[in-house]
């Protein structure tokens, strides 16, 4: 990012940097978010709690999360001249799709978290975010500016708070009292000196129904979670063995959680997506457990195209759905299916194959 030269800046009035403000929020809409909000870089307090959370280990073998230092909640430093952020929500919730309690009930079928279900929301948002930028350098001229969806070492939900989108729940997710919490975030860090909105306030009161109903009890304080005993991160994050004190608790999750979501009260709030791409491809939304188990690394890889499930790869995939299967009921259709895995030539399928087999001894 260049330093500040932009003509229109300099010989502006604050009237006009409103009017620009209000553009903004207006054209993100037109792009698809459903709201747009601007802050400083000031993350001092979200400094504070993120070195206590990485002292703590919580972070697991996520090693980024302090690889980069103090980039990651000092913006300036991870983009020099950066003195605002405009940070953007878009909803994701899928529907038509098959209720999620539905699905985790059933020990069949396996439960993809709903973010997942569609296109990968990287793509989605990062190009709408772009399109955003375009249409500033398009009333502005060139400005200094930076995209960010979940690509970088940025605290995304600390500057959504600040920028007015919600607060950060006692699960760590972010809020908002009006649509609940079933959206992705993006952020474009930027040289320009607009207006900054209020920060919005927690509502989450009294209650702790996210902290009840953890499988895991990963959140092990409100507003903290170690993530090392979250499902979301054993399923995607974790490269290795997941802990067995853990497998049982997993149920059918064989990608992602969303316990917490699905019980609390201000997502009764949540408003389907209008977005195409984010809806259910595949069937994922509720596929066999079985089924999946039989998919080869070609089959994998073609029905998880352009997905965030391909990330985690075809041999964490089978060892997250050998945990599922073994902890479905028994059945000679599910021995079967993890017998066909048993001499896999992966270590890691193998070993989650054969603790699954022990469970239908």
């Amino acid at each position: 990012m260049t330093s500040l030269q932009n003509h229109f800046v300099k010989d502006s009035n604050p009237d006009t940097l409103y009017q620009l403000v209000s553009d903004i929020s207006r054209w993100g809409k037109e792009l698809g978010f459903q709201q747009v909000g601007i802050t400083d870089t000031n993350l001092a307090a979200a400094e504070i709690q993120l070195l206590d959370w990485l002292q703590s280990g919580f972070h697991g073998e996520m090693g980024y999360m302090e690889r980069h230092g103090s980039k990651r909640s000092r913006p300036a430093e991870l983009e020099p001249g950066s003195i605002r952020v405009i940070s953007v929500r878009m909803d994701y919730l899928p529907e038509p799709s098959a209720n999620p309690l539905a699905v985790l009930g059933n020990p069949a079928l396996g439960y993809v978290s709903r973010y997942a279900l569609g296109r990968d929301y990287h793509k989605v948002v990062r190009k709408r975010l772009q399109q955003l930028a375009d249409h500033i350098t398009a009333a502005v001229g060139d400005f200094g500016y930076r995209v960010f969806v979940d690509s970088a070492p940025v605290l995304e939900k600390p500057l959504a708070e600040k920028a007015g989108l919600g607060w950060i729940g006692k699960h760590s997710n972010l809020l908002h009292e009006r649509t609940g919490s079933w959206f992705f975030l993006g952020e474009i860090y930027t040289d320009l000196p607009l207006p900054i909105d209020t920060p919005a306030e927690n509502h989450c009161g009294s209650c702790q129904s996210c902290i009840d109903i953890c499988p895991t009890q990963a959140i092990v304080a409100p507003y903290k979670v170690d993530a090392r005993r979250c499902i979301s991160y054993l399923t995607i994050e974790l490269k290795t063995a997941i802990p067995e004190e853990f497998r049982p608790l997993l149920g059918n999750r064989i990608y992602g959680c969303d316990d917490c979501q699905l019980v609390c009260p201000w997502n009764k709030f949540a408003a389907p997506t209008d977005e195409t791409d984010f809806l259910p491809r595949g069937d994922l939304d509720a596929p066999t457990l079985i089924e999946l188990f039989a998919w080869s690394e070609e089959h994998f890889l073609k029905y998880t195209e352009g997905s965030p499930i391909r990330r985690i790869g075809h041999h964490r995939w089978l060892r997250n759905i050998a945990v599922a299967l073994g902890n479905a009921p028994t059945s000679p259709e599910v021995v079967l299916a993890l017998k066909s895995h048993q001499e896999h030539p992966e270590s890691l399928v193998r070993e989650h194959v054969i603790w699954a087999l022990t469970q239908h001894t």
